[in-house]
């Protein structure tokens, strides 16, 4: 698989570099598919190293959280019967999540870029890059605003897998009530 870096300005100058390592995610970025907030999470990226001037996209080939498209629709379908993301590639016999860094972090060297600014919610994201000899100095994190769609994507991402979201996220769900993440 053919990874992508898209950059912006200059970049080799040592000092810490501002970086989206984005996994490849058909339903969300191309089909802009509600269950996900992966397309948002792309767009405001983009947006935000247009402001900053100076930065790095890696648009890794690492569809549903490495399992595949193929095996991303199979667990859409266990989700569908109740699964969450993670119960659904634990059903299919598959990990949580099988994404590897070490290709980003080789980019990123290649780009001469050891120091970088990451734009993330994923602290398995900071660690996989820095044990790959990245150097992460700041972890500017994503504000995505949740829908009744991906409440339950985004409370497995906080509960299951450790990712770092706002401590109080209202939502509207079915009916006009408000809930929270929490």
């Amino acid at each position: 698989k053919e990874h992508v870096a898209l950059t912006l300005g200059v970049i080799d100058d040592g000092g810490p570099v501002l970086v989206r390592a984005h996994s490849e995610c058909l339903t969300g970025d191309v089909l802009r598919s509600s269950r996900c907030d992966c397309g948002e999470q792309l767009a405001d990226s983009l947006r935000f190293l247009q402001q900053q001037g100076r930065g790095i996209l890696l648009y890794l080939r690492q569809e549903g959280r490495g399992i595949g498209l193929t095996k991303k629709i199979s667990a859409y379908a266990l989700q569908e019967q109740g699964l969450d993301t993670v119960e659904a590639n634990l059903a299919l016999g598959l990990p949580e999540d099988m994404r590897d860094y070490r290709v980003a972090a080789e980019m990123l060297l290649d780009l001469g870029v050891w120091r970088a600014r990451l734009i993330t919610n994923n602290p398995a994201k900071i660690e996989g890059l820095e044990l790959y000899g990245i150097e992460v100095v700041e972890r500017i994190p994503l504000r995505m605003s949740p829908n009744p769609s991906n409440v339950g994507y985004l409370r497995t991402k906080r509960e299951k897998m450790g990712h770092i979201l706002p401590q109080s996220v209202a939502l509207q769900l079915a009916g006009g009530r408000l809930g929270q993440l929490e």
